[in-house]
């Protein structure tokens, strides 16, 4: 007999959100179902805080959200950070500096706000709202160790790839399309040892994790939970290394995997 699931944990791009980042209908209803039989549901993404803390709120959903690929998980009903692992300052400071100077596309992320140039082009959709914040120099929030730095572009990726490829830092790399991306986080950053921590916290075994996700970064999280699932719009290479795969993310893959895995009274053919 398969092993419950107390905890559901989602992505967002490429999994829980549809391209045109909406939740379908039938991702919504199982999520509720999960919720109704008390199983808890967690948001785990690269995003910052504004759009997860608006989701849960959306679903309902009452765990801390872990964002910033892991570094940071914020209870949002306390208002409380509960971990925050940023980027060094003596390897962060040099890298901002470098790519300010050559005029690099460059997305800083601060705890809950995130910081461009003023006048600098937006690369991606996510780049918008309030938290967003423009200076007229990164020099303006270099006090503090910053979450994650994110270079944007093949131009910035590979002149920071030549500079500082060789720092004690994680590099996550992401290709959307032509356009590719690098988030640089400390190397204790991760999804994988967020949602441990998060299921640590909850006394919650890995065996009863049912985790979904698309991306290069979701895969140590997938393998970690008992129960790891990739989306069928994930590529190639992140559906080998994960054992179980699901519809697309504009095919309800959340809730075919929710069904499938966590509510065991769900019509298996759906």
């Amino acid at each position: 007999m398969p092993t419950p699931i107390d905890l559901i944990a989602l992505d967002l791009d490429g999994t829980l959100l549809a391209p045109d980042e909406t939740i379908s209908s039938r991702n919504r209803a199982a999520i509720a179902a999960a919720l109704s039989g008390g199983i808890r549901v967690v948001l785990v993404t690269g995003r910052g805080v504004d759009t997860p803390i608006r989701v849960s709120r959306e679903l309902g959903l009452n765990l801390p959200v872990i964002c910033c690929h892991g570094a940071l998980t914020k209870d949002f009903g306390a208002n409380r950070t509960l971990v925050h692992i940023p980027v060094p300052l003596v390897h962060a400071k040099p890298m901002i500096e470098f790519a300010e100077r050559e005029s690099l596309p460059l997305a800083v992320y601060v705890e809950e706000f995130f910081y461009r140039l003023e006048g600098s082009e937006m690369y991606m959709e996510d780049m918008r709202g309030p938290a967003w914040r423009e200076v007229a120099s990164f020099r303006e929030i270099l006090s503090e160790p910053p979450t994650f730095i994110r270079f944007l572009g093949q131009r910035s990726v590979e002149r920071m790839q030549r500079e500082f490829g060789d720092l004690p830092l994680a590099f996550r790399y992401e290709t959307w399309g032509d356009f590719v991306e690098c988030a640089i986080l400390n190397r204790e950053a991760s999804k994988r040892n967020a949602l441990a921590q998060l299921c640590a916290d909850f006394q919650i075994p890995a065996d009863r994790v049912l985790a979904i996700g698309d991306s290069r970064n979701d895969v140590p999280m997938l393998r970690w939970a008992g129960v790891g699932v990739a989306m069928g719009n994930a590529l190639p290479e992140v559906r080998e290394m994960v054992r179980h795969v699901t519809a697309a993310n504009d095919r309800d893959g959340v809730a075919l995997a929710i069904e499938r895995f966590a509510l065991p009274t769900a019509k298996k053919s759906a």
